[in-house]
């Protein structure tokens, strides 16, 4: 696909906006599960400060006890990450969890008030951050109220691995999901593209004459270019008809001229007026020649394209040797056919007609005793050959050939039109002409012509 295919660009869009929705889906999922781990860590947290609160003893003496230890095992390992503290309010440390060791809680002087749990953020030992919770419970003595200070803390570092852990675990998935959703972006791309294919192939349908117009269903969204591209066929197909029209009225308009000059010209040659006579004949003939190329061009361009066409290659170029065999040049010559049975080209059987005949009058023309004439497959298209063992044409005048009006010997009759006639019906089918001299002598036409 190249950079300018619509098929890559939407696909390029959809893998981008895919990414991004992605990579936003999976930041906020990772915010979400942190913010779901220290829910659950603050509920955890709560959960060991009411223990405390109700496991608290605080004996005659004024110490401060646990009337049973905690049940989570971390409480009593060294800077395990889970620790506790007591501190009177106001006073000094009570208590503390040995997996708290010998450091104390920084906790900040603010007032509490019973019942309402503040949430801090603060340093723990060995440089941690510890989320802690803390609250103030009060206890009746005989000998006098204690307002006792709880705190409960967490090492921050267990709720961030576990949420590293987590998007370590949702990459690879996130990156599934990616995988898959580029690929049914690719079918959603390839469904929606697939009328725009339907169009390209009618187009070559109709290039190729096995239709005349778009035809079946298309989305409404095509429809708009469907029907322009038909009004645009049938605007040409009125165009042209038109052109024909007017160019076969040019012809007949002519027709009658034309036979007045051939006529004065052959009473012009019994009164001895040979000269003039050929001059006026010879023009006569010439634009005969332009009439029949014009009436030839307008019909070409009516019927190609429009249906489908087919002629018998061995069929046609063999009614046109036997005619031109039995012409003086043609006497004289010794045709070898090579023309393979059931060779069929996409060209109407008269335009076949115009352009063998051409190419085979001209190397009648030009041939001395022997004309090949030979024809091939050759993938798409089929190769007809036209050989003659004449002079050959200087490689400087190769080019040239082919052209309108263009001859190397202007002793010859001719216009000059032939070898033109042929290349223009051959383009008008998608075929070409190719000239050049043999080795051994002589020229070599060849004709592409559609199979």
């Amino acid at each position: 696909m190249k950079g300018r295919s619509l098929r890559l660009r939407l696909l390029v869009a959809s893998v981008f906006s895919i990414a991004a929705a992605l990579a936003i889906a999976g930041l906020g999922l990772g915010a979400l599960f942190e913010r779901h781990v220290e829910r659950r860590a603050r509920a955890e947290l709560a959960t060991y400060s009411h223990q405390i609160a109700a496991s608290l003893v605080i004996g005659e003496n004024g110490a401060a006890t646990l009337s049973r230890p905690l049940a989570d095992p971390r409480f009593d390992q060294a800077f395990s990450g889970l620790y506790w503290q007591l501190r009177e309010d106001g006073g000094d440390l009570l208590l503390r969890s040995r997996s708290l060791w010998d450091y104390v809680l920084p906790l900040p002087t603010d007032g509490l008030t019973p019942g309402i749990v503040h949430d801090h953020m603060l340093p723990g030992p060995q440089d941690t951050e510890l989320m802690v919770q803390e609250q103030l419970v009060i206890y009746g003595k005989p000998s006098g109220q204690r307002a006792i200070r709880i705190a409960v803390g967490l090492d921050r570092r267990e709720i961030t691995e576990a949420s590293d852990e987590f998007t370590g675990e949702m990459i690879p998935a996130l990156t599934f999901l990616a995988l898959v959703l580029i690929a049914a972006a690719w079918l959603q791309v390839s469904i929606g593209l697939r009328p725009l294919e339907a169009v390209r192939q009618g187009v070559n349908a109709i290039r190729a004459r096995r239709r005349h117009k778009l035809e079946g269903r298309f989305p409404d969204e095509v429809m708009p270019l469907v029907s322009e591209v038909n009004d645009l066929l049938e605007a040409q197909d009125n165009a042209i008809e038109r052109a024909r029209m007017r160019a076969g009225d040019l012809a007949h308009g002519l027709k009658t001229p034309l036979t007045v000059l051939t006529g004065d010209a052959r009473k012009l040659r019994e009164r001895g007026e040979a000269g003039i006579a050929d001059e006026i004949e010879d023009l006569a003939r010439t634009m005969q020649h332009h009439i029949d190329r014009e009436l030839t061009r307008t019909r070409i361009a009516r019927e190609v394209g429009r249906e489908k066409l087919e002629a018998d290659l061995e069929t046609v170029v063999g009614k046109l040797v036997a005619t031109l065999q039995r012409t003086p040049r043609g006497e004289a010559i010794a045709w070898d056919l090579s023309l393979p049975a059931g060779l069929r080209v996409a060209v109407e059987p008269a335009d076949l007609a115009e352009i063998a005949g051409n190419l085979l009058e001209n190397a009648v023309k030009w041939g001395k005793s022997s004309i090949q004439v030979s024809a091939r497959r050759d993938d798409e298209a089929v190769i007809l050959s036209i050989h003659d063992d004449g002079a050959g044409v200087p490689d400087e005048f190769i080019a040239a050939l082919g052209q309108r009006g263009a001859r190397l010997d202007e002793q010859v009759p001719g216009t000059g039109l032939g070898l033109a006639i042929a290349r223009e019906i051959l383009e008008a089918y998608g075929g070409a002409l190719a000239l050049g001299n043999t080795p051994g002598g002589g020229l070599t036409v060849t004709a592409r012509l559609p199979a």
